[in-house]
């Protein structure tokens, strides 16, 4: 994927004036870390880089290494189309991936924001332990600090990240606070342009953040959420689907590592046949064993005996003996 990608412009994700206010309004001697998040701030200043691509990328590859993603490609594209040849910022509806796990949902993210040349943030929702991750905790706890948009927006270099909610339907809601509640105004436009971290209480510009959502049972995310988002069921790939992601997911490694050079370009078809078989999130894994241990055996190719065996167990490294 071959393309210039220039800053479209820059933009302000918060105005300096508001936290000058909240800063002088602080008592001097309590509220320590709000204050340093303050003049973090203030000395950060708001301009945030705001880029997209200088035309519409040639996406040939990520079809190839993201077979069962056409959909999700297709919409990307459409949404980068649109923001050419014009000032407009690149703005991609909200999309959750719907699918079952393993699939490559949240490589798919990692290579879209590679893709649009901006940064990236995971939300891991399963390993949520408060329910502001999102949108941070009020300055009165003990503990407290800001969400993940507000740190990927004031500490991060972009006004337009994508932002991954990885596994939304495993928020667990509880009846003092529902983790997803900041997504009812996130996932809007307009009210995102204002949105207001709980911490910091100063409103931030999160209208430009593109939303990957993914989620293995759509059953558990409330309709409300749904209706804000376009959603895209990803099935398992196909037998030859799988065999292209394990051939390039082959070559990427090969071509990353000095010892590359040391294996054969091509992977062999009975290769090919048993990392098809697994999902893709289990194939980098599985290969990287696999080398290590035609390695040991000063073979230049990977044998099937070279792979971890099936099934075994979390944790363990598999080698074989």
């Amino acid at each position: 994927m071959d393309f210039n990608l220039p800053i479209a412009n820059l933009r302000n994700v918060f105005r300096p004036h508001e936290v000058e206010r909240k800063l002088s309004k602080l008592p001097e001697r309590d509220y320590e870390s709000l204050r340093t998040t303050y003049e973090r701030m203030l000395e950060r200043g708001p301009e945030r880089f705001q880029v997209k691509p200088s035309g519409v990328p040639d996406m040939a590859g990520l079809y190839e290494q993201l077979p069962n993603f056409t959909d999700a490609l297709d919409d990307v594209k459409r949404h980068v189309a649109l923001s050419q040849d014009c000032r407009d910022g690149l703005e991609v509806t909200p999309m959750l991936l719907l699918g079952p796990p393993g699939i490559g949902k949240t490589h798919f993210a990692r290579k879209l924001a590679e893709l649009l040349g901006t940064g990236m943030s995971l939300v891991p929702m399963s390993s949520m332990t408060a329910g502001w991750l999102l949108s941070g905790s009020s300055s009165q706890w003990k503990g407290a600090r800001p969400g993940k948009v507000f740190d990927a927006l004031v500490e991060g270099q972009y006004a337009n990240p994508v932002i991954v909610v990885d596994e939304i339907d495993k928020a667990a809601a509880d009846a003092q606070y529902d983790p997803l509640g900041s997504l009812y105004s996130l996932l809007e436009h307009d009210t995102a342009a204002t949105f207001m971290d709980e911490f910091a209480e100063v409103a931030i510009d999160a209208s430009q953040v593109i939303w990957i959502m993914t989620a293995n049972d759509g059953r558990a995310i409330p309709e409300p959420i749904m209706n804000r988002m376009n959603v895209f069921e990803i099935e398992a790939p196909s037998p030859e689907a799988a065999r292209r992601i394990a051939r390039n997911l082959y070559r990427s490694i090969r071509a990353e590592h000095g010892w590359g050079e040391r294996f054969a370009p091509e992977p062999s078809d009975t290769l090919l046949d048993l990392l098809a078989e697994m999902p893709p999130r289990d194939m980098r894994r599985a290969l990287m064993t696999g080398f290590g241990n035609a390695r040991l055996e000063q073979r230049g190719e990977i044998a099937a005996d070279d792979l971890p065996r099936a099934g075994a167990a979390k944790g363990r490294i598999g080698f074989l003996q």
